[in-house]
């Protein structure tokens, strides 16, 4: 079978984050839960030098894995029973997760204007989106910031594939662009997952508003989630290597060119996908269910859309997180069904 049915990186990881690991494993003592300064310099350098976005370094947190992070950040932000959390409604689903884990109430939804007075604690936004690929323009973030920031919401972006924008440029949530200039009611999420082949290091970070950053330190320091001192020197040498970012995201586009015409040429239509790590496609008369069945007799694996929300139904997404020879494997045998 050619798996791409989920996004796991298959590429190694980056020799220089690989040696900052190996060099930081005599690591005795307790690490600093709010991260090392290098740690901190590190995000704030890259946020910079590659997304013009401008942070006091002091307001980043390191933490084990933002999948993890998005799981718990309800919990952590003290929400439940009569609280509402917004999120897409085409979503992978540990935003929902963590809205059940906390006990509060979500609503999977892109139309938030839509929603009226009632009170959100909490509002999700992924660009480039898992699954689809779609990047929001700035101006559509930047009123979502004025939406969140007029109802007193928290609005968190989940901005794991910012490095992978192909037709479209994705903007963070804390461009001064989208932001006004202030992280105010604002909190960016970064994966180091997809753009340093670091899944198996569960190593990522949060930065933005102030006062939210001070409150998720305490609660993660007593609750003991501290991401390990090794993790975090291999970490700071993944930020500041930006080669290696740049070569992975060249093996990713390069699959990315194999697989989306041959996919095209089997009878589905690719949309969105601009950015992001995944073919967002439908084949018209058929349902993702469908859709998926088929390619498994051809020894394809792909994700029915609908597990992404209801909007998801007639689609499949297939990751290009396989290795070449799988994905041109794939390639061919989707050229059977042309």
């Amino acid at each position: 079978m050619v798996d791409l049915s989920i996004g796991a990186p298959v590429d190694p990881v980056p020799q220089t984050v690989q040696a900052a690991l190996a060099a930081a494993a005599n690591s005795p003592g307790y690490p600093l839960t709010r991260g090392t300064p290098a740690v901190r310099e590190a995000a704030a350098s890259w946020l910079a030098r590659r997304h013009g976005v401008t942070i006091d370094p002091g307001t980043v947190l390191p933490v084990i894995g933002t999948k993890e992070f998005i799981a718990w950040l309800p919990t952590m932000l003290g929400l439940g029973p009569g609280d509402t959390v917004v999120y897409p409604a085409l979503a992978y689903p540990t935003y929902d997760a963590g809205i059940r884990l906390a006990g509060a109430t979500g609503q999977a939804t892109d139309a938030t204007v839509a929603l009226g007075p009632q009170p959100v604690k909490l509002a999700w936004v992924n660009s480039p989106s898992n699954p689809t690929g779609r990047v929001l323009p700035p101006e559509h973030l930047a009123k979502m910031v004025s939406w969140a920031r007029e109802r007193g919401t928290l609005l968190a972006s989940d901005e794991c594939y910012i490095e992978q924008g192909w037709e479209a440029t994705p903007r963070s949530v804390l461009h001064p662009d989208v932001s006004g200039g202030t992280p105010d009611g604002l909190l960016a999420v970064h994966s180091l997952s997809k753009r340093s082949n670091m899944a198996g290091y569960r190593a990522g970070f949060v930065t933005g508003d102030p006062g939210v950053l001070a409150d998720l330190h305490e609660i993660s320091r007593h609750a003991g989630l501290i991401v390990p001192g090794p993790i975090q020197a291999a970490l700071v040498a993944a930020l500041d290597d930006d080669q290696a970012a740049d070569d992975q995201r060249e093996r990713y586009q390069a699959r990315r060119a194999v697989l989306w015409p041959a996919v095209e040429g089997a009878g589905w239509v690719v949309e969105h996908s601009e950015a992001g790590l995944y073919l967002w496609a439908r084949r018209p008369g058929a349902d993702g269910w469908e859709s998926a069945r088929r390619l498994s007799e051809i020894g394809i694996l792909a994700s029915p859309g609908e597990l992404y929300g209801a909007a998801g139904v007639p689609f499949i997404r297939m990751a290009l997180t396989a290795t070449d020879e799988r994905i041109a494997a794939a390639a061919a045998r989707l050229a059977t069904l042309a």
